[in-house]
Formats: structure tokens, sequence, C-alpha cells
């Protein structure tokens, strides 16, 4: 074989295992999932299909994930779906954004919190995931907590960033008001999640009927660690506003991200910090 020869076989050999070893990295490489579930069983949320838009919108132009809609919760199993439709198997995170008592059984509940207990996926509770499956102990236990009234209604709400430095809250101010519906919860502790966003309880009507919270520790918005996976709730996202500033399609862009386990966050827990300084 003449050295021309073996510079061609060489090239050609070298060609043929980059174009296998691409083709090999593009099935691993494959654009994250994010399924989310829009099912409204009680209270009714006119910004669930706002949201569902800008998770995708954010998914597809910035954050390299697809994503998936469902008005029931079909999807959210193992067992194999008919027709070849997508489980959890499919799916890096979940996003609900829910209420009520969903259409799952103790099987597809078994299966959730498996997918983030033991898979290491991901799950977003979005405002009103806290009223969702109140009755089911564990759903709670994985979110960090449930919803207790909202004394306050939509209202101007003074929100504190606990942790800047997190995915999503870095390009935030430190203190700022958005317009919103923003839950009292319950079963809630810090030592057991990472407090992101809070009320500024110093600038709250205190005396407003339905009040529970002697505490006056009013979290909005929480990152934990579950088993293996990621959990963030964010109370925001009631008002339109939560969906179109600028800022805040940042923060859910990256809240999302690392549920997904694509960009690091510390959800060590905290304690209280001291009262930041109202504007």
């Amino acid at each position: 074989m003449t050295r021309q020869c073996t510079l061609v076989l060489v090239l050609v050999l070298a060609i043929a295992g980059t174009a296998a070893g691409q083709e090999k990295d593009g099935k691993n490489a494959r654009p994250r999932r994010l399924l989310v579930v829009g099912q409204a069983k009680g209270y009714q949320h006119e910004t669930i299909s706002t949201a569902m838009v800008t998770l995708y919108n954010l998914g597809r132009d910035r954050g390299g994930w697809d994503t998936y809609f469902r008005t029931d919760c079909a999807a959210i199993t193992k067992k194999p779906l008919k027709y070849g439709a997508k489980n959890l198997d499919d799916f890096d995170a979940v996003a609900f954004f829910t209420d009520g008592d969903l259409d799952i059984d103790a099987s597809q509940k078994a299966d959730l919190l498996a997918f983030v207990r033991d898979d290491g996926k991901g799950f977003l509770g979005i405002h009103s995931a806290a009223i969702t499956l109140t009755r089911w102990r564990e759903y709670g236990e994985m979110l960090g907590g449930s919803y207790d009234g909202h004394p306050w209604g939509v209202f101007e709400a003074p929100l504190i960033v606990e942790a800047p430095e997190f995915p999503g809250l870095r390009h935030l101010p430190r203190a700022f008001t958005l317009r919103d519906e923003i839950y009292q919860v319950k079963d809630f502790s810090r030592d057991r999640v990472r407090v992101l966003l809070r009320l500024d309880a110093g600038r709250l009507d205190l005396a407003s009927r339905g009040i529970h919270r002697r505490d006056r520790d009013f979290a909005v918005a929480w990152a934990r660690a579950y088993g293996k996976g990621r959990v963030v709730y964010n109370g925001l996202g009631h008002s339109p506003d939560a969906w179109e500033r600028p800022e805040l399609r940042t923060m859910w862009l990256d809240q999302v991200r690392w549920c997904m386990g694509l960009v690091p966050g510390d959800a060590t827990p905290r304690p209280a910090l001291a009262p930041a300084p109202t504007r």
C-alpha cells in the first residue's frame, strides 16, 4: 500500500469514527424535556396558558429544553402508554400549575415521587401547586409546604430576595414589589428548604383577616433537595406581570434549569435572615 493510500484510509477511518461519535453524542445530548401539567380542579387561573407559553418559549429560545403540555395527569406514570405517548421516563422535570384533587391514582402518585426522589429528576410547583392534592401528605412533604389562605388577595406584594446567588435571582433587586396573589403556607420549615423569596413582613398589613403565621415568616419561593432530585416551589404566577416582566422570565428560566440539573445552586436550608431594609 502506498503512503498516499495509507493517508487516505486513515482519513476515511477518522471521518467515520467522528461521525459515529457525533451520532452517539447526539443521542445522549438530546434537549432536556419539561412536562407542564395545567389541570385546574377548583380555582381557575387565567395565567396557566400564559405560563405554558412562557415556559415553552424560554426552553426553545434560551433554556435548551423542549416543553410538553398536558391538561390531565395521564403522563404522570412510568407505565407504557398507548400510541407511544410519553410518560415520566421521557422527561427531566415536571411543572405543576394545578390545584385541587387531580385525576391521579395511587400508582401514579408513587411514580411521581420516585421520579424526583429516586431518579434524580426535577419538580417545579407554580403558585397553586401549593393548593394541589392537599390530602396527599407525601406530596406536601415533597413540595415543602401547602396552602393556608391568601390574606391579602391580589396586592402590591413587597418581596425580599433571600438568596441572590441562587439561579434566577442574581439579577433581581434585593427588595422589589410585584402585583400578585401570595399564598400563606403551612407545614413549612426552614429546616427542610432554602428560602429564595419572602414577603417583607414590615410592609404588610398584619391585621388582615386570616393571618395564621405568628412568626411573620411568609416564604414565597424556596428550593430543596428531595432524595436524589431537586424541587422548587414558586408562589408567584397568579398575575400576568409574573410572566411578562423580563427579569421574572429569567427567574423562571433558571429555576427550571436548576430543577433539570443544568445549572448549580445551593439548596442547603438556612435560618431566617435579618430583615432587609425596605424602600
